[in-house]
């Protein structure tokens, strides 16, 4: 009697250390997921030139032209079972801007001398689109740190519309004024980190994200950081973001970079 009695106990206690085990590993099977909502208030910089190669394409610096952000989107989302997992991202951008009198615009490859200046109108929109694989090489729940693997997709499109004015005589008459497109389509592979650092037991964090990769584009980049406070499931974070394309010899858009702060929400579930 006292044998069985002994096993039973024996039973009882193996049973009660291996509860915490079983619970902790079903915890790290489950699924769990953030969503996170932004207000993205980026400036955007970069060269473009319209046009086919004549004599009247037109090339313009787009921070000295483009000012104003009429429309911006920002969301992603992330659903992770044990260390695996997946992460999309997606931006959208609407700018448009118009310039009663400039010189910041070359015809031809000639910039405009000093008796002639342009109206202008000059529109941007388009979205950037990121869809990744992840792993936790750092499992730490205050401070982890994930590996991405995956791609992006850029598209923008740019509209020029403009009428020279003052001594126009030396440009050819389809040159004075004109309204033309440009635009690219960039699907490039990226890796990169993203993680949190905690910063010491109190609710405050520091959120981080760098890619890198290359495809369609010559070299692009994306780089953020913040600092975050967490509610629970629930954080608030402001950040800066910058976002840089250098594109392939060719293209109408030569280079193009947003840059801007960062406010979001973020629900943890």
């Amino acid at each position: 009697m006292k044998a069985i009695h002994a096993t039973a106990v024996a039973a009882l206690a193996t049973a009660a250390a291996l509860a915490p085990a079983a619970v902790a590993a079903q915890a790290a099977d489950a699924w769990q997921f953030d969503a996170a909502l932004y207000l993205y208030l980026p400036s955007v910089d970069g060269t473009t030139r319209f046009g086919n190669g004549g004599g009247s394409d037109a090339t313009v610096d787009v921070a000295k032209l483009l000012e104003s952000l009429n429309a911006t989107f920002q969301a992603s989302f992330e659903a992770r079972r044990g260390q695996w997992g997946g992460y999309t991202d997606f931006v959208y951008v609407n700018f448009s801007h118009a310039n009663s009198s400039t010189r910041e615009l070359s015809i031809g490859g000639i910039p405009l001398p000093a008796d002639v200046s342009a109206a202008t109108d000059l529109g941007l929109k388009g979205s950037a689109w990121t869809l990744a694989g992840l792993y936790r090489a750092v499992p730490d729940p205050v401070s982890p740190l994930d590996v991405i693997a995956g791609a992006r997709l850029l598209d923008i499109k740019q509209t020029l519309a403009w009428q020279l004015s003052g001594n126009i005589g030396q440009f050819p008459v389809q040159g004075q004024a004109r309204t033309q497109e440009a635009s690219v389509h960039s699907l490039d592979a990226i890796v990169g980190v993203k993680g949190r650092v905690a910063l010491g037991g109190s609710k405050w964090y520091v959120p981080y994200y760098l890619d890198v990769g290359t495809g369609d584009a010559d070299l692009t980049w994306q780089a953020m950081a913040g600092i975050g406070y967490s509610f629970g499931a629930l954080s608030v974070v402001g950040s800066w973001r910058y976002l840089d394309y250098r594109f392939k010899s060719g293209k109408p858009f030569e280079t193009l970079s947003f840059s801007g702060p960062v406010f979001a929400a973020v629900y943890r579930w």
